[in-house]
């Protein structure tokens, strides 16, 4: 019998996870930077046959069918449009700053740590974005990350080079995306935000074929099959990644996610020193070592506010 009462799942508040939630989601994300690793490995690999434009065709194509699929052509109609178009095309400029980066010759392993800015930059833009507030040890701690990124980027060193400054202002971009990817979780279903993140990069790609043109004619869109099958794992992988970034992001918080995008670094330096025999220099690990470690002070300080204000 039926006591009168709402089930919890329907009374409870927006963005108040319970724990098997948060559980749920720090897995899903796991999997997806997994995913996004072996994606990006996968791309940078056919970069020189395809181009960067064929590439984001490519990406774009089969991962935005991958997703359509996966949601069985529902739930594709974004209720938020504005917020989805200009988050998807910003993740195009986004990729375009990464295939460039790597297409010149950037590490993968060192793109990553270039990357670990990113939760920095994310507690910044949350201030005009999402109306939060830190104190002085958030701000101490965030310009220390900072200056582990000047020792990455140390004059003379191995990223001293026009290719990571460009990767740094894709990663800001990559910053405000995610914040995006929290405000649509509010009112868009995952497959939504992926699917036309996806689909973006299909007449960005087009329109950009004349500035990138493909490094020969047969790699243009048609390349040799063993290029065609890592072009179609780039797309299922990129299709099942961001997925799973929009699930994970509508189950828990950017706080308590934010941290598992360091995995990306032990993925970057295990794919490309088995593939390309890549090792990181000294500065690039130490500056991504006070980069992380500020990253996770900085999501320490948020948890221990979060749980603060719930005390009051």
């Amino acid at each position: 019998m039926s006591d009168g009462r709402q089930p919890a799942a329907a009374v409870r508040p927006a963005f108040v996870p319970v724990a098997d939630d948060r559980i749920r989601g720090i897995g899903l994300i796991v999997a997806g930077f997994a995913l996004i690793a072996c994606a990006d490995a996968a791309v940078k690999w056919a970069l020189p046959e395809v181009g960067i434009a064929a590439a984001m065709i490519w990406r774009g194509a089969v991962g935005g069918l991958a997703v359509a699929v996966i949601a069985r052509f529902r739930n594709l109609v974004p209720r938020n449009r504005r917020l989805v178009s200009a988050r998807s095309l910003l993740h195009t400029a986004v990729t375009l700053a990464f295939y460039g980066a790597w297409m010149a010759g950037l590490p993968l392993a060192d793109s990553y740590a270039v990357v670990a800015v990113a939760p920095l930059l994310m507690t910044l833009l949350a201030v005009p974005l999402l109306g939060e507030r830190f104190g002085w040890r958030r701000t101490l701690s965030t310009l220390v990350g900072f200056c582990g990124v000047l020792v990455m980027l140390r004059p003379g060193g191995d990223l001293w080079r026009w290719e990571a400054g460009m990767l740094a202002a894709g990663v800001a971009a990559l910053a405000l995306t995610r914040i995006w990817t929290r405000q649509l979780a509010r009112t868009d279903a995952p497959e939504t935000i992926a699917f036309w993140l996806l689909a973006a990069h299909v007449p960005v790609g087009l329109l950009l074929l004349p500035v990138f043109p493909a490094p020969s004619v047969s790699g243009a869109l048609l390349p040799d099959w063993p290029v065609v099958a890592v072009l179609v794992f780039l797309g299922i992988g990129n299709g099942l990644a961001h997925t799973l970034f929009a699930r994970a992001y509508s189950l828990a918080p950017v706080g308590t996610l934010a941290p598992y995008e360091y995995t990306t670094l032990v993925w970057g330096g295990v794919l490309g020193f088995v593939i390309w025999h890549e090792v990181p220099a000294w500065a690039t690990l130490v500056g991504a070592a006070i980069v992380i470690a500020a990253g996770l002070y900085n999501l320490h300080r948020e948890q221990l506010r979060a749980r603060q204000l719930r005390e009051v």
